[in-house]
């Protein structure tokens, strides 16, 4: 089967990305066979599987976060490899064709009810507002046209052209971290400047260092660079703060084959293996090789304006200090069983069963002492607005257990009524606000790669070249790829949660400073 499969020029692809021969059969397998579905069994509330956090128990959290910061080896890390595209479908979608936009006609489809029309007319009625107003008005100027003028009488399509593409200020080709998203006190930040002024607060050690990991594209890469060489210094100096930041992108071995619905591998025009981005739960071999201990992850689009900042760290900071709390308890306990001290195996049972609802005989050991030993994270869960994503779960296993986890909307039954109810039911949602523990109680880092759920795959119909083939996506970062992690849920307030998923959202109080 294998020397059906493969030829040699295809065994030259796979190992030029690192791809061994026995994963690539595997992926072949998890296409043909029907996508195992999460077994929910209810969705976490309040009370039953997400915590709320009291006044009194922030303020102590606080406590416990700034002694930690100060003596732990704290850091960010942002997934930040992403074009911004999605961004700017409706604007792009009205690039489509020759039509020059002019403004009566742009609003009169708009006032028909056109949901592409009425997004132009709405981002050219809220120029002013946006942080990269001034930019495209000299990306403008240097074609020889005003901003003013093109806004009033039109056509608008110069204005989306030079808005979105290369010469002007090309952002539809641009990640969402190099974007314009705030102006404040004369100041123009992008969403990776955010991130560094976040941080800076929220992980600074007792040197003044802050540590962030961004996750970037290749070709932008030089673009995150340049901007850090620019902004850092005068950041630095504002901020009394020395930032360390690292870069890395997402490893070609990660990438996962493109199948044929046929069966098989999908191969392009050129009769070569075809390969896809595996989603963000490739970034998991990322997280390792940033070498943390404490991390907390967040979202690149996920930064708001100044007054909002306070609200941000504080529930950070008592994510971050709930998982010192705990990472000290459970490495107490499992040196505790590793000595046999008297009623240790009872004490790690009984903590086990109400930290993370994992039900342990105080006579096994072992699997107390594996149990203790594994990545935590502290997820923070907003109530539920009805936004499209995934949300917190009682899941059951394949060997019968049902632990907490992180479900997304496509790892559901769509056939199954009864889970599709379960999934409705849910009254928190992820918000990708998230601190994790990734070092043993000796200090050296956990191997992730060990507690992924490998079975937690999506497996999706996409196309290419006009032909249909079967795309895999690796089990998600924060769900099944921290599947067999130690987890808590704790209830965080919607005011942490700002992201930017179209332009216009940038129009929106917490991104207008």
């Amino acid at each position: 089967m294998e020397d059906v499969l493969f030829t040699p020029a295809d065994l030259a692809q796979l190992e030029a990305r690192g791809i061994a021969q026995a994963e690539a059969l595997r992926q072949l397998a998890l296409m043909a066979s029907a996508p195992g579905y999460a077994q929910l069994v209810r969705p976490c509330t309040v009370g039953d599987g997400v915590e709320q956090l009291s006044h009194e128990r922030l303020v102590r959290l606080a406590v416990t976060h700034s002694m930690t910061s100060s003596a732990h080896a704290s850091s960010v890390f942002v997934p930040a490899s992403g074009a911004a595209t999605r961004m700017f479908k409706d604007l792009l979608e009205a690039l489509a064709g020759d039509d020059p936009l002019w403004p009566a006609q742009v609003r009169a489809r708009a006032a028909a009810g056109e949901r592409g029309s009425q997004a132009v007319v709405a981002f050219v009625e809220g120029l002013s507002r946006f942080a990269f107003a001034g930019a495209l008005e000299k990306a403008l100027e240097r074609e020889g046209h005003a901003l003013a003028i093109l806004s009033s009488k039109g056509p608008w399509r110069q204005l989306l052209t030079s808005f979105l593409e290369s010469p002007g200020l090309g952002y539809a080709e641009s990640p969402k971290g190099l974007l314009a998203f705030h102006r404040e006190d004369g100041q123009v930040r992008t969403a990776f400047i955010e991130h560094l002024r976040e941080a800076a607060r929220l992980v600074r050690d007792a040197q003044g260092q802050v540590k962030l990991h961004f996750t970037v594209s290749p070709e932008h890469r030089a673009g995150f660079a340049t901007l850090l060489a620019m902004e850092v210094p005068a950041l630095e100096a504002e901020l009394e703060a020395d930032f360390a930041v690292d870069f890395s992108e997402q490893h070609p071995a990660t990438d996962t084959l493109a199948g044929d619905p046929a069966g098989g591998p999908f191969r392009d025009a050129s009769g070569r293996l075809l390969f896809r981005p595996a989603g963000h739960g490739a970034l998991l071999r990322n997280l390792q090789e940033a070498h943390g201990d404490l991390v907390f992850i967040k979202n690149i689009d996920n930064v708001a304006v100044a007054r909002l900042k306070d609200e941000t760290f504080r529930w950070s900071a008592a994510l971050l200090g709930y998982l010192a709390e705990l990472q000290k308890e459970c490495h107490a306990l499992a040196a505790a069983l590793e000595a046999r001290a008297a009623d240790s195996a009872e004490r790690a049972s009984r903590f086990l069963a109400e930290r993370f609802g994992e039900r342990i005989a105080a006579d096994d050991l072992a699997a107390l002492l594996e149990a203790l030993d594994r990545p935590m994270r502290v997820a923070g869960m907003v109530p539920n607005t009805g936004e499209p994503g995934g949300g917190p779960f009682w899941v059951r296993g394949v060997q019968g257990e049902v632990t907490r986890q992180i479900v997304e909307s496509a790892q559901v039954d769509p056939a199954s009524a009864e889970q599709q109810a379960i999934a409705r039911a849910a009254t928190h949602f992820n918000p990708v606000f998230l601190a994790c523990a990734l070092r043993d109680r000796k200090g050296h880092l956990h191997s992730l790669e060990r507690h992924v759920d490998p079975s937690a795959v999506i497996i999706a119909r996409k196309s290419h070249g006009g032909r249909e083939l079967v795309a895999l996506e690796r089990p998600g970062l924060w769900n099944g790829a921290m599947a067999h992690w130690n987890t808590i849920f704790v209830e965080v307030p919607l005011t942490v949660f700002n992201p930017v998923k179209t332009v216009l959202d940038l129009l929106r109080p917490e991104h207008q400073g």
